[in-house]
């Protein structure tokens, strides 16, 4: 393959009356022709396509994809409106940019799929008044259970003590804080409607 150097030998804006001989040749379906074509043209189109991709390999892949146009399109070639040079040249370009925006618009892409993967924006105003709503919610269902439920599950889960220690501070007994700690938590759980 052609891709030794990023050179370019044939000037674009010369016609180059083989060149053009060259491509109608190959419109008729000349392999010959278009082996001298490619040979004269690809140092050229690959030139053009690295400056636009700047990806070696892909500039590679594009400039082979370019020839393969070139070569199935050749009868779209006019001499009569431009030289065989600018021609393959407008095709690589075209071919080069296309490849550009096809890579940009795949990022693209990935970054919406990435950005619709990412967690919701927490909302703070939401998170404040679901708060303040539970906390009235629990202080009410607190209300309704008796003193010595209330202080024993209080302490216990609030204060972080254990059950002896509640028995100790409440100075009553320990199976007592057990039994009051259990009754009050069910009558939360069936104030707050927990489901068992």
């Amino acid at each position: 393959m052609g891709f030794v150097n990023d050179v370019v030998p044939i000037s674009v804006t010369g016609r180059g009356p083989e060149l053009d001989e060259l491509l109608v040749l190959v419109a008729r379906g000349d392999e010959t022709a278009f082996e001298r074509l490619y040979d004269k043209l690809i140092a050229s189109v690959f030139g053009l396509i690295r400056r636009v991709v700047r990806d070696r390999a892909q500039a590679e892949e594009v400039a082979q994809e370019v020839m393969v146009e070139v070569w199935r399109t050749a009868a779209r070639f006019d001499p009569a409106r431009g030289g065989a040079m600018s021609w393959v040249m407008t095709v690589a370009h075209r071919r080069a940019v296309d490849r550009v925006r096809s890579a940009q618009a795949s990022s693209d892409r990935e970054n919406r799929v990435a950005q619709m993967g990412a967690d919701v924006a927490y909302d703070h105003v939401a998170e404040t008044v679901t708060t303040r709503l539970e906390g009235e919610r629990v202080r009410r269902c607190l209300d309704g259970l008796t003193e010595l439920q209330r202080q024993a599950v209080t302490m216990a889960y609030y204060g972080g003590y254990s059950y002896p220690e509640v028995a100790g501070l409440l100075k009553v007994p320990l199976g007592t804080v057990k039994t009051r700690m259990r009754d009050g938590l069910v009558r939360l759980r069936d104030c707050m409607g927990v489901e068992r």
